[in-house]
């Protein structure tokens, strides 16, 4: 007998640490299943809402870095994310066309489509009321893209002033979702205001030496930050960036560059295409780059601040070089 019993208590306790194990790991399993999230299709909406959900719910971002909203393929753990999430933040689906299915899936409380706001779409140019009425290539590419993606500017978070009506409209969602979280939520918001007034302020009296610069982008992406702070581009090469300009267009382009005296041309991290430096050798233009989609940037209650603040330097890093 006493031969056995070491045996016995063992089996007993490897049962007893057996049932432990799994009460953890289903435990464990529950809590990533219940782990909900604000989902925000890009990067940018990321960060306007990780400043208003700070301290209530954790934010994910769908699209990784690098990709392009324009051209980019839903994937299996984009799917998860959705199906875990508490409300997804998206423009719309003129801009982020994989995402026109599973968002019409999801019911209407738990979604927040930009492009169909109210106090968003007051805000938004409509075709025929152009930002700028400079521009170096034609409003229709081939194949008959529209630049504005549809019927308005689907670039909205480069409007600072679009962007508090983004965070008052997470804020609102989020109130409804959580009514116990609406202090703190409302505390968010006003905070973020606030920054987002301080930080404005220093942009426009950074670039306001600038205005007067004349300027190309690769992309038509960037008229309500242009608009809001008064700079003044010459143009853009493309309005779809999947689709680049044709030789006739690269011929324009090039005359324009020498007669208004464009300082820079600018690509984007996921657009560098070599028609950019085939059209500006022999001539003094400088190629500089610009970040839509912010890059690198850590989600937090300063993140969008930080990304407008991004965006200025990379303007000026350029531009002041022919002062």
């Amino acid at each position: 007998m006493p031969v056995f019993k070491p045996i016995i208590c063992s089996r007993f306790f490897l049962r007893i640490c057996c049932i432990v194990s799994l009460g953890i790991v289903f435990s464990f399993t529950a809590n990533i299943d219940a782990q909900a999230a604000l989902v925000a299709s890009i990067r940018p909406l990321g960060f306007i809402a990780a400043a208003i959900a700070d301290g209530v719910i954790p934010v994910e971002v769908m699209l990784p870095d690098g990709a392009s909203p324009h051209d980019y393929a839903l994937r299996p753990t984009n799917a998860l994310q959705l199906k875990k999430a508490d409300l997804l933040l998206w423009v719309g689906a003129k801009m982020e066309t994989f995402l026109t299915g599973p968002a019409s899936s999801l019911p209407a409380e738990r979604c927040i489509t930009l492009a169909d706001l109210p106090s968003v779409t007051t805000l938004l140019p409509k075709i025929g009321e152009e930002l700028y009425d400079s521009h170096v290539y034609d409003k229709k590419c081939r194949g008959g893209h529209i630049h504005h993606h549809g019927d308005y500017n689907m670039h909205l978070w480069l409007s600072p002033i679009i962007a508090r009506r983004i965070a008052e409209a997470i804020n609102h969602r989020l109130a409804e979702l959580m009514p116990e979280k609406k202090t703190k939520l409302d505390n968010n918001l006003y905070l973020f205001k606030k920054h987002l007034t301080i930080n404005d302020k220093n942009i426009a009296k950074i670039l306001a030496p600038f205005r007067a610069k004349r300027y190309v982008v690769f992309h038509d992406a960037y008229g309500y930050f242009e608009k809001y702070y008064g700079l003044t581009p010459s143009g853009y090469f493309t309005a779809n960036p999947e689709i680049q300009p044709g030789a006739q267009a690269l011929h324009k382009i090039r005359t324009q560059l020498v007669e208004q005296k464009v300082t820079c041309i600018f690509a984007e991290p996921q657009f560098r295409p070599a028609v950019i430096n085939a059209v500006v050798r022999g001539t003094s233009v400088h190629i500089g780059t610009l970040d839509p989609m912010g890059i690198g940037i850590a989600l937090n209650k300063e993140s969008y601040a930080r990304f407008l603040s991004q965006l200025t330097n990379q303007y000026v890093s350029c531009l002041e070089k022919n002062i």
